[in-house]
């Protein structure tokens, strides 16, 4: 398996950086933001700061937007990252698909452990509801966001017409034989250090709402499209998601792309990563 140029680059920049846990974790967060306030963003018709029964979001309309919205839940291991980070990447998607984009500020932890997080996405389910959007309605979700989408698809069975789950963060016990054989640019180490943050109690880490892959309605959820990085440790995890999902029933599509790393899907600087959006843009538009 060979990295792939800028994902190599990115695995170099890594193996640079202090481990996780070595820097507060604000410090962290106030470096992504700041990041991402020099990212280049494009215009959207309309960008609207709302509140969603007490959870802050961030709903950007695009020109011309057809009927349906897709609710966005951000990665970062559950504890960094929010609707600033995902800012530039959440006005392409809305660019690209065409549709509405409800990104959500939900609570991290450590402040804020398991279930916060669930509660708050059920919360905009349910504000969503009442809102009497024309159109279908998706929920997409990228790392730990992915964990997040997938349970709260599961838990609102009916309510999505289509799933999207980008390199998703699902098993706690870290399992898989692709934690030991591609762990570049992200290992098992960091991957505990995040479960560790979300959970407040030892039993949580066999609760559906936070290991998803023990969920046994799997096969309520509708048309899902999963996504997985060659070199990511999450890989294989996500590929069992697909093959559970194929077995109960669901219709499935799952892409692997080749030589790219977690994470590459928010960084335009990867050129996969726009078409990776347009993947998505399509996939979302096959189930209007």
């Amino acid at each position: 398996m060979t990295l792939f140029r800028q994902a190599a680059q990115a695995v170099a920049s890594y193996h640079r950086e202090p481990k996780i846990w070595e820097t507060p974790i604000d410090e962290q967060r106030a470096a992504a933001r700041l990041q991402a306030a020099r990212e280049p963003k494009e215009e959207v018709a309309a960008v609207e700061d709302v509140d969603a029964d007490g959870v802050p979001c961030r709903l950007y309309t695009p020109a011309g937007a057809r009927d349906g919205i897709v609710v966005h839940l951000h990665g970062g291991g559950f504890v960094f990252n929010d609707v600033e980070v995902h800012d530039a990447v959440s006005r392409r998607f809305a660019d690209r698909s065409g549709l509405a984009v409800l990104s959500v500020d939900y609570r991290r932890p450590p402040e804020h452990r398991f279930p916060a997080a669930v509660e708050d996405v059920d919360a905009v389910v349910g504000w969503l509801g009442r809102q009497g959007r024309p159109g279908p309605a998706y929920v997409h979700g990228d790392s730990a966001g992915g964990n997040l989408a997938l349970g709260g698809a599961l838990r609102h069975p009916g309510t999505f017409d289509a799933v999207v789950l980008i390199y998703p963060f699902l098993d706690p016990t870290q399992g898989f034989d692709s934690y030991d054989t591609a762990a570049e640019g992200f290992d098992r180490e960091e991957a505990a250090w995040y479960w560790q943050q979300y959970v407040a109690s030892p039993a949580d880490l066999t609760d559906p709402d936070l290991a998803p892959l023990l969920s046994d309605r799997l096969h309520t959820l509708p048309p899902t499209l999963v996504v997985t990085a060659e070199h990511d440790p999450l890989r294989d995890e996500g590929e069992e998601l697909a093959r559970r999902l194929d077995a109960a029933g669901v219709e499935v599509t799952a892409t692997r792309y080749l030589g790219q790393t977690h994470g590459f899907w928010r960084h335009d600087a990867f050129t996969p990563a726009e078409r990776l959006v347009r993947q998505v843009a399509g996939f979302l538009a096959s189930y209007a």
